[in-house]
């Protein structure tokens, strides 16, 4: 696992270290139309537009039949520069109910032709039940660096590194412990065409949790997620996007998989 973190970082940083030189020579030719949206499982590093929302949905069913929904919504503060979104969660493990609510603050600190760059920082409120096991029962802190760079007018590529860390986080027998999670992951976007992306992500984390007197616990998840969506545009601005995937488990996940489903409304509020 250390090893697959080591060479996700090295996917990230070697194309960001050789792109500065090309940037004023190819900056026309990678300035087209196509779909800036979030990724399936992995966050693209492009705040929204001045005066443009995001409503975001996406379901996931496992073949142990868990299930997870979640309702995204994204507001720019008032300009691309700084969003705001919460994150709302239902899902099923056994027992069935919300789960803990994210508030999230991100800010677009670099956006050019090929590149982006959008630091996230969020709260994880305590809404969902410790007791049915759907919440951590105590406020968590996430922090994610997502990047996005487009290597050629045919592909894009996306790259997440976060943390999320959960003191005092109680489990059903009001017991507590720390939890932490380091995920990884990247997306590589094929732009077939402006309205039409088939997507391959893979993503992971990396769990620790430690309670008083014990030793810490250790648990890994990989997953493969190949996909496509389609953008549906209309003259009012208002963009559909749905799309479709399937997590597949490797490694310590092998033997998972499921279907993932996505369904976005992007419109403009007001002018900017």
């Amino acid at each position: 696992m250390i090893r697959n973190i080591r060479y996700l970082l090295f996917s990230i940083f070697l194309p960001i270290y050789f792109m500065n030189s090309s940037f004023s020579q190819t900056a026309n030719r990678f300035d087209f139309e196509r779909i800036e949206d979030n990724s399936f499982l992995i966050e693209e590093a492009y705040n929204q537009d001045p005066g443009v929302i995001q409503h975001i949905s996406s379901f996931q069913y496992m073949k142990d039949h868990t299930w997870l929904y979640t309702f995204t919504d994204e507001w720019p503060v008032p300009g691309r520069k700084h969003q705001l979104s919460t994150t709302i969660p239902v899902f099923n493990n056994g027992a069935t109910g919300f789960g803990d609510i994210a508030l999230n603050y991100r800010y677009q600190a670099i956006y050019m032709t090929r590149f982006a760059f959008s630091p996230r920082f969020s709260l994880l409120f305590p809404t969902g039940s410790w007791q049915k096991g759907l919440g951590n029962g105590v406020v968590g802190y996430q922090l994610s660096l997502p990047f996005s760079y487009l290597l050629s007018t045919k592909i894009a590529t996306h790259y997440n590194i976060g943390v999320t860390f959960t003191p005092d986080a109680k489990k059903a027998d009001g017991s507590k412990f720390d939890q932490t999670v380091y995920n990884y992951g990247l997306s590589m976007i094929l732009l077939l065409n402006k309205n039409f992306n088939f997507m391959f992500e893979v993503v992971g984390n990396r769990t620790f949790i430690k309670a008083a007197g014990t030793k810490t616990i250790i648990t890994n998840s990989l997953f493969i997620n190949p996909g496509i969506r389609y953008a549906i545009n209309f003259k009012s601005g208002l963009q559909i996007v749905p799309g479709i995937a399937v997590p597949i488990g490797i490694g310590s996940s092998n033997g998972s998989s499921g279907i993932y489903a996505y369904l976005s409304f992007e419109h403009p509020l007001w002018k900017p």
